[in-house]
């Protein structure tokens, strides 16, 4: 698997000058940037020009673009009663594919929809499979995957339904991002992996202490309750060696010290380093 980490992890995510060197020299392989609306190196209005000297100056750094994380799906569920919301949601989506291919990656993390008091399961599942279906070709022809990630939208909360709902695409160009640590209120990411199987595309890590419950319950690798050896025995069946990009806050002070611990902690759950 490639060893990457997701822009969120560090301080300012929009500090590439500072954050793509140090998960250099911290040992990352790879990193997943973000398309947001309106901060950050890439947003909805970068240009084909600019992003190109985002991938000219990771690449420059010796690093892979693993993926690219679309930060607007809570804003902007596909799942909304008004029109304008889910119009806003798709653009977005079509904009992170076109990111992704100027990128050179071949894949963005998508939240679909979010179920609410006002919007119900069932219309969530509806209203995001059509939407995502007209996606699809847009997809297809950028040759990048839109990847559905399990989070905590109250939606997708099996792995069997997951793997339907894929799969009634029909395209290997929407498959599933799988978050190891965001289903262990409910379920156990070692059976997730083997039921998703191929149709995982990229993988986020994080881990999760269930005692604790909410946000509060996220802590660093290796601190929660993640069966890390399970789960990398249940990638390596699946046949998936991807990006895995950590997704974790880091330290409040002397936050550069954390990219390291990640990166070592890292190393452990692949097996590169031992006692």
């Amino acid at each position: 698997m490639i060893k990457s980490i997701n822009l969120w992890s560090f301080r300012d995510s929009s500090d590439l000058k500072t954050n793509v060197p140090l998960a250099k020299k911290a040992g990352f392989e790879a990193i997943e940037l973000c398309l947001n609306e309106d901060t950050g190196p890439i947003t909805w209005k970068s240009t084909e020009k600019e992003v190109k000297e985002v991938r000219k100056f990771v690449e420059g750094a010796g690093l892979k673009i693993a993926s690219l994380a679309i930060g607007t799906g809570w804003k902007y569920p596909l799942s909304s009663p008004d029109k304008k919301i889910v119009k806003a949601g798709a653009d977005s989506i079509k904009k992170g594919l076109d990111v992704a291919k100027w990128l050179g990656t071949d894949g963005v993390l998508v939240v679909p929809g979010v179920t609410t008091p006002e919007v119900p399961y069932d219309v969530v599942y509806k209203k995001t499979h059509d939407e995502l279906r007209k996606l699809v070709p847009y997809a297809e022809k950028a040759k990048v995957a839109i990847c559905v990630e399990n989070v905590w939208n109250k939606f997708h909360l099996s792995p069997i339904e997951l793997r339907d709902y894929v799969d009634s695409f029909n395209s290997e160009f929407l498959a599933v991002y799988l978050d190891v640590g965001n289903m262990l209120l409910y379920g156990y990411p070692e059976q997730w992996i083997r039921i998703l199987g191929k149709r995982i595309k990229k993988v986020h890590f994080k881990d999760f202490r269930t005692g604790v419950g909410g946000f509060g319950g996220f802590v660093g690798l290796l601190e929660g309750d993640v069966d890390w050896p399970a789960v990398m025995k249940a990638f390596k069946e699946v046949g998936y060696d991807g990006p895995a990009s950590v997704e974790v806050g880091c330290y409040k002070h002397h936050w550069e010290a954390s990219i390291y611990v990640i990166g070592l902690q890292m190393d452990f759950i692949f097996g590169r380093r031992s006692g």
